[in-house]
Parts: structure tokens; C-alpha cells; sequence
């Protein structure tokens, strides 16, 4: 788990670096209001990863799902509650929370809702989200 959360800090200061570059970000909104900003994918890194900024509305149930891909979780603010097959975690800013295939996964906010940095590995998985959501202007 260390070594996890130490890549996931590594790769979260990479990308705030690469954020403040990037010309072509995409949002999207989802129908429960969660807005997922893509700043690494397919179009400029490739189908390997996509990183996103993913904001939780306050109080928000995503409701049980499953993700065709490795998901991982660095929150940024905010408290994420992350269950994972049954099993709850409260991530807390500075965590690191992860599913994997054929994981159920299920993410809950409080009064504060929370802001992460999402990466799926392969990358194909935020796509197939971002289809799912409306693209923001």
C-alpha cells in the first residue's frame, strides 16, 4: 500500500505540472452531477491510462458498480467513502483507494463532497465513462 501511494503522489505532481499545459481538457457531467475532467487519454498519452479530475457532488451515491479496468483513487479534497466489495474505507485527502476487475465498487460523499484524481489502467475505462456522461461546452 505504500508503494502504491507513493507512485500516486509521484504521478498526482506530474500531473498537476501537466494540467496547468494542457490545451485540450474535456469535461463531462454525469446525470447525478459528479464532472469528470480528462486531462490525460487517449488522444495525447495513448489507450494505456486515462487521468481525470473527478468531482463528487456533496452527499452522493454512485451505487454499486463494476469497472472493466484498474481504478485508483487519489483524493484531493473532500472525504470519499470507497466500498469495495462490501467492505468501506473513508479516504481522506492525501489517500489512495484502488478496485480492480471483477471488484463491486460503490463511492458515497458527505456534506463536503470530494474531489480525486481517477486513473484507469487500460484507459479505454474512461472513455466508456465519458460516453455514458454529457460533455460540458
Amino acid at each position: 500500500m505504500t508503494t502504491l501511494r507513493n507512485c500516486a503522489v509521484g504521478l498526482c505532481a506530474i500531473l498537476l505540472a501537466t494540467t496547468a499545459s494542457a490545451q485540450t481538457e474535456k469535461t463531462y457531467r454525469s446525470p447525478s452531477g459528479a464532472t469528470l475532467k480528462l486531462m490525460l487519454d487517449d488522444s495525447n498519452v495513448g489507450p494505456e491510462v486515462t487521468v481525470g479530475e473527478l468531482t463528487f457532488p456533496a452527499n452522493t451515491d454512485s451505487g454499486e458498480h463494476t469497472h472493466g479496468a484498474i481504478e485508483m483513487f487519489y483524493v484531493l479534497s473532500g472525504e470519499l467513502e470507497h466500498v469495495v466489495n462490501g467492505k468501506s474505507q473513508i479516504l481522506k485527502p492525501g489517500m489512495v483507494g484502488y478496485v480492480k476487475p471483477p471488484d463491486k465498487i460503490r463511492h458515497k460523499t458527505g456534506p463536503a463532497g470530494a474531489k480525486v484524481v481517477v486513473i484507469w489502467v487500460p484507459g479505454d475505462e474512461g472513455k466508456k465513462i465519458a460516453a455514458r456522461w454529457t460533455k460540458e461546452p
